[in-house]
């Protein structure tokens, strides 16, 4: 069965918020932000758009850009309060809501016809309950993966619908900017156009080893996508929040490159299960418990979402080394990773050295294990000998 996703994006929904709670903002340019001096652009109505005014633009641009702007405070809870209404909208339609952030969520509604109608139609019924509950308008696109569904909701904004069948995709994709494409900012498009590549049907022509010998993971991605494909599932609000691993030693550590291995082989673990739910994560935690049952938790952020192995390992050490007492044997270590976003939605250098080399090998890692199994292959360091890989009990 072909897989049915809509993609809901609420229409400048901090500015709207704003025109449905106070009408007389209705069709008036609205920024909402913080002080005319020293504050940022949080949201801005279409009006305000049209003058060249976006989001973290500093507010002292957006007034010069648009001098008859009506500005308005953030009211965080009463956005909270907005998005609570709309994401109940969504959850009586299917169980299976990938909440992406407050205003914005992919729906898995295949399965649902016999019940709810064609995709299409039920992405037109809640568009339709939304605006008669809120007041606010929201946009959608309809597909068979999550790419392609969030691809035709950013190009019918605002307050529309579109739906792209698996027939019309090559005519509407290949003539797109590579920016249409996640994962391809301003950097990266730069350098890609200095090599020819300036539309997805330009992209489509390079072999998938040229892509990832360029740019690692990304590459591969790239490759997939400019083929319209995306085999990553919808991933519904009752998934864990944070994905983690711990590990109990048969015998305390104390040894520094003892506990070092063991971070690998956590970070491992942590980083691949990341990779497969197709997210990246922004805070990373490490757990220390000690011989005494005595434990601290300390935690790291990320500037974007996070799914490298060695990045999270060598974040985990410096951890480690800063907060573990030296004298004190460990009998536990974890790692988790939280605060996901999409994978692959940061910049990266299109012919980086090491960014690039880390994917590649966290990529054909992942392959030969799915191939062969989590023994199939490894790193090397973790299989040298030593005291933290022998006699370890069951991960937890």
């Amino acid at each position: 069965m072909q897989q049915a996703i809509i993609h809901l994006d609420m229409d400048a929904f901090f500015a709207s918020v704003e025109q449905v709670d106070d009408p007389r903002l209705v069709g008036q340019p609205v920024i909402v932000g913080g002080s005319p001096e020293r504050g940022v652009v949080c949201a801005c109505s279409y009006e305000a758009r049209a003058y060249g005014v976006h989001s973290a633009m500093a507010m002292a641009k957006a007034l010069k850009l648009c001098p008859a702007a009506l500005v308005r405070p953030v009211r965080k809870e009463r956005y909270r309060q907005v998005s609570r209404q709309i994401f109940t909208i969504f959850s009586e339609f299917t169980d299976r809501v990938e909440p992406l952030s407050i205003d914005e969520a992919f729906l898995d509604v295949t399965g649902c016809e016999r019940l709810l109608g064609a995709p299409l139609e039920i992405a037109r019924t809640i568009i339709a309950r939304v605006k008669q509950e809120t007041g606010l308008t929201v946009s959608a696109g309809v597909a068979a993966n999550k790419f392609l569904a969030k691809l035709a909701s950013s190009r019918c904004k605002p307050a529309g619908l579109l739906e792209l069948k698996p027939e019309q995709v090559d005519a509407y994709l290949l003539p797109l900017p590579i920016e249409a494409l996640w994962g391809v900012g301003p950097k990266t498009a730069g350098q890609l156009h200095q090599h020819g590549v300036r539309t997805v049907a330009d992209l489509r022509k390079l072999a998938r080893s040229t892509l990832e010998n360029r740019l690692g993971q990304l590459g591969g991605t790239l490759y997939e996508l400019c083929r319209g494909m995306d085999e990553r599932e919808v991933i519904s609000a009752s998934e864990p929040q944070s994905i983690g691993a711990e590990e109990t030693f048969a015998v305390d550590l104390l040894a520094e490159a003892d506990l070092n291995r063991e971070l690998l082989q956590l970070a491992t673990q942590v980083t691949r299960r990341v990779r497969r739910s197709g997210r990246s994560g922004r805070t990373l935690q490490l757990k220390i418990k000690y011989a005494d049952f005595s434990q601290v938790s300390r935690s790291a952020t990320f500037d974007r979402g996070e799914d490298s192995t060695e990045t999270v390992y060598q974040t985990a050490k410096r951890l480690l080394h800063i907060h573990r007492h030296p004298q004190r044997p460990i009998r536990l270590l974890g790692l988790y990773l939280s605060d996901f976003q999409v994978a692959d939605t940061g910049q990266q250098e299109l012919f980086g050295k090491e960014p690039g080399r880390n994917r590649s090998l966290d990529a054909a890692l992942d392959s030969l294990q799915e191939r062969f199994g989590a023994a199939g292959a490894t790193r090397a360091t973790l299989i040298r000998g030593g005291a933290s890989t022998n006699g370890r009990k069951q991960p937890r």
